[in-house]
């Protein structure tokens, strides 16, 4: 198998940014590009008055997520391509792998959100099961 570009998921935590790095070491073997995505879920729309404030406010601390994230690989000898998507986590992960034809996905078994004692949350479960390319998951 030929692995020209790997997918990593990125949500700020810890877990995830484990998974940058192993997707650097393979990048480096592989001579792969590294896209780091990060999923925004849709804002609810009752309940919050000023909608255009919030994606604004969510979108700036994704910028700043892959920022980070870029820096980080930078550090580590890598390089990293940025994609901020909108919507279910899962299913954006697992389409933008599809309509990109990426190699590899390396991803965390848990995010954030996920329950500690939970191997895989949910996200992680969804790619697994639907994801076209290899799903590598960094615990």
């Amino acid at each position: 198998m030929s692995v020209k570009k790997i997918l990593v998921p990125l949500d700020g935590s810890k877990n995830s940014f484990r998974a940058l790095d192993k997707a650097i070491y393979f990048a480096k073997v592989c001579g792969a590009t590294i896209t780091g995505v990060t999923v925004l879920s849709k804002l609810p729309v009752t309940g919050i008055h000023n909608v255009a404030s919030w994606r604004k406010n969510w979108i700036k601390e994704a910028k700043k997520l892959l920022a980070k994230a870029r820096k980080h690989a930078a550090q580590h000898g890598g390089d990293l391509k940025e994609k901020i998507s909108f919507g279910n986590p899962g299913n954006e992960i697992t389409n933008y792998a599809r309509k990109n034809n990426f190699d590899l996905i390396v991803m965390s078994s848990r995010g954030r959100g996920a329950i500690k004692e939970t191997f895989l949350g949910s996200t992680s479960h969804y790619v697994i099961n639907k994801a076209k390319a290899p799903v590598i998951v960094v615990k």
